[in-house]
């Protein structure tokens, strides 16, 4: 029997011949970078994780982790890919104690999924994250990628929500890390460690959660400028004050204009700041007004308040904006910037004469309270002819969150940008830690090589 057939037969012991795929037609699907698997596998349980690892570790298989593919543009081109292991069939809550505001679920399962059964709980409970895609992402694909939302400003990341976790290694090892109470964890905590390591320090099998009851209401608060200046100076008193939104946005008028949910603005507004409120009715409605106040004092030249269904569908297209784009501009690059949040304003400035200067239309939308940019450049029908324009726009954008403090990482782009730029950005110091983690965890190097930082 030809060596392929014997570890592919060996994975159909493990998993069942109805999960594994081996049509090439179908393949095609769980391309990476244009990359094909040479075979598909979902488990059902943890063992069977630790199982099919465990012999693609013997066989020398790189597997590819993967949930439901919302993140699989992310990461840099993977230097091989035999396997690509799905967490599909990973899909089942273990532990929902609402009582005592801890959630356990396995890493297949949807956020989406996850809300709308806390929801119907008592009066109402909820995983607080709200990153892209919350509807389709898994557990495991938000917390490998550390993926967040508009609300990180009040409630965190995933490293802030995740108190335990099970996960297979590259050897096959099962291991666990925390557990139901917050404070459980002496020595290194594994749990963390795999946050946002990409799947590439091991398979997140099963998580456990805090929970938080629902808030009493929601509602948006949208104040429009007509200078950047005047809208930064407006959140700098707003980060200052003892007035605690949920989520601080500003979005210039392409990003505006591009939305699904559209929010008009007065003809010279050519910035909105979006607020958002939780918390019970009295307080939202105190803090609008204070908010409403300190516009003023800014310049502000239209306040609107939107709650329920219109509250709603605002922040379900602002956190999903990069798909209402990719649907009208399917080679639309995405980019993520950090940098000092003192700096949020002159950052978001210099990014606008960068992309006008270089003639690219360009969406911005900033979490303003935690120092973050999202860009979204358009390359249109004549990107071809306008390549280097959009290197340059990467190189240009990149520099600039270095000089304050941070860096830049190109979420999706097209396959030709992803071969001329690292996606990464500029290697930090703490590059070296994270090279000898992995020749540590995983020196075999099995699991999603290439698509981390530096090619981990």
């Amino acid at each position: 029997m030809p060596k392929k057939d014997k570890w592919i037969t060996r994975l159909t012991e493990i998993v069942g011949e109805s999960h594994i795929i081996q049509d090439p037609d179908k393949l095609k699907a769980y391309a990476v970078a244009g990359k094909k698997p040479r075979v598909v596998v979902t488990p059902g349980t943890t063992d069977e994780v630790s199982r099919a690892v465990a012999h693609a570790n013997q066989e020398h298989l790189v597997i590819v982790p993967r949930g439901n593919g919302t993140k699989m543009e992310m990461g840099g081109i993977p230097k091989r890919m035999d396997i690509v292991l799905s967490t599909g069939r990973l899909n089942r809550i273990t532990d929902r104690d609402c009582e005592n505001l801890t959630l356990s679920a396995e890493s297949g399962l949807t956020l989406g999924e996850v809300q709308q059964g806390l929801a119907r709980v008592g009066k109402g409970y909820f995983l607080p994250l709200d990153p892209p895609f919350t509807d389709k992402a898994t557990l495991g694909g938000i917390v490998a990628t550390n993926s967040s939302g508009p609300k990180r400003l009040l409630y965190g990341t995933a490293r802030d929500m995740i108190i335990g976790a099970r996960a297979v290694f590259p050897n096959g090892d099962i291991v666990v890390s925390g557990g139901k109470t917050v404070k459980n964890v002496s020595g290194y905590d594994m749990c963390k460690l795999l946050i946002g390591s990409y799947g590439t320090l091991g398979i997140l099998c099963e998580m456990t959660f805090k929970l938080l009851p629902l808030p009493e209401k929601e509602a948006t608060l949208g104040l429009s400028f007509a200078v950047l200046e005047d809208a930064d100076g407006f959140v700098r008193e707003l980060r200052s004050s003892q007035l605690i939104p949920s989520s601080i946005e500003i979005l210039n008028g392409f990003a505006v204009q591009k939305m699904r949910y559209f929010v008009s603005m007065p003809p010279n507004g050519n910035y909105l700041v979006a607020i958002g409120l939780e918390g019970v009715a009295e307080s939202i409605e105190r803090q609008a007004f204070e908010m409403s106040e300190i516009g003023k004092k800014h310049g502000t030249l239209e306040a609107i308040t939107l709650d329920s269904e219109k509250h709603q569908a605002f922040w379900v297209a602002l956190r999903d904006f990069f798909t209402g784009l990719h649907d009208e501009y399917s080679n639309v690059i995405s980019m993520k910037s950090n940098f000092l949040i003192s700096k949020c304003g002159e950052v978001l400035g210099s990014y606008e004469k960068i992309s006008q200067g270089l003639g690219i239309d360009c969406a911005f939308i900033s979490h303003a309270g935690n120092g973050i940019v999202h860009s979204y450049a358009l390359p249109g029908k004549n990107f071809r002819r306008r390549g280097e324009s959009f290197i340059t726009l990467i190189e240009r954008l990149t520099a600039e969150a270095v000089k304050h403090g941070g860096g830049l990482v190109v979420e999706s782009s097209l396959l030709s940008i992803k071969k001329r730029v690292d996606v990464w950005g500029r290697s930090r110091s703490d590059y070296v830690i994270a090279r000898r983690l992995k020749e540590q965890i995983d020196p075999a190097g099995i699991l999603n090589i290439g698509r981390f930082v530096g090619g981990i």
